[in-house]
C-alpha cells in the first residue's frame, strides 16, 4: 500500500510598498477560484479561521488573502523585526494542521452582462461594466495592472466611469500605502488614458 508524502508546507515573509503591511507567503493555494478576501476587523472575518485566529494578535490590524499569500497589516505599537518570525510560524502551523484559510469568501460584484461580446470572461470583484469603454476598462487593469498590484499584496478593482474620471477601488498592502498614490498617478492613469479612449483621470478609494 502506497503512502501518501505530504508536501512541507513552507511560509516566507516579502515585503510591500506599504511599510504596515508584510505578504506571508505559502507554497500552496489560500483562497480557491481566483476569489480575494478582505478582512478589516474580526467582526468581517466569520468566514475566514485564518483571519480570524490572526486578529487575536493584539497587533494585527488588517488581512487580506490572495491566491497564495495573505498580506497582513500591523499597527503602528510593534516593528516587524518583533513579530515577523511568530507571524510566520503561526501560519505555517495553521496550515501543516491542515486548517482551511477561507471557508468563504465576502460577497463581490460580478460582471455578467451579456450584452457585450467581448466579454468572455467573468470578471469577480469589479463592478460590472455598463459599456463598451467599461469593459475595456476592465480589461486593461485585468492583462496590465492588476498582475503587479497582487505581486505587491495588494488588489485593485474597477469601481466606477463618470465624465472621463476612473474610480478604482484599493485593498491589501494597496490601501493606505504611501506610495499608492504616485503609482496611481504616474502608472496606472497614464496607461488608462493611452489605452481607453476618453479616461482623463484616475482616482482611488481605500478600503
Amino acid at each position: 500500500m502506497e503512502t501518501l508524502i505530504k508536501t512541507p508546507i513552507a511560509v516566507y515573509a516579502e515585503s510591500t510598498p506599504n511599510p504596515a503591511t508584510l505578504k506571508f507567503v505559502a507554497n500552496k493555494l489560500l483562497i480557491e477560484n481566483g476569489a480575494t478576501a478582505q478582512y478589516l476587523n474580526i467582526n468581517e472575518s466569520e468566514g475566514s479561521p485564518l483571519a480570524q485566529k490572526l486578529f487575536q494578535f493584539p497587533f494585527v490590524k488588517g488581512v487580506f488573502i490572495n491566491a497564495n499569500f495573505v498580506a497582513i497589516t500591523k499597527t503602528d505599537v510593534v516593528s516587524w523585526e518583533d513579530i515577523t518570525l511568530e507571524l510566520r510560524e503561526f501560519i505555517k502551523k495553521f496550515l501543516e494542521e491542515g486548517n482551511v484559510p477561507v471557508k468563504e469568501a465576502p460577497s463581490a460584484a460580478v460582471a455578467t452582462d451579456s450584452s457585450f461580446k467581448k466579454i468572455e470572461t467573468v470578471f469577480t470583484e469589479h463592478a460590472a461594466p455598463q459599456n463598451e469603454t467599461e469593459n475595456k476598462i476592465v480589461e486593461v487593469l485585468e492583462q496590465y495592472i492588476r498582475p503587479a498590484v497582487e505581486q505587491d499584496g495588494g488588489l485593485i478593482t474597477f469601481k466606477s466611469f463618470n465624465e472621463g474620471i476612473v474610480t478604482v477601488t484599493l485593498k491589501g498592502a494597496c490601501s493606505g500605502c504611501p506610495s499608492s498614490t504616485i503609482t496611481l498617478k504616474a502608472g496606472i492613469e497614464g496607461l488608462l488614458k493611452r489605452m481607453v479612449p476618453g479616461v482623463t483621470e484616475v482616482v482611488a478609494e481605500s478600503v
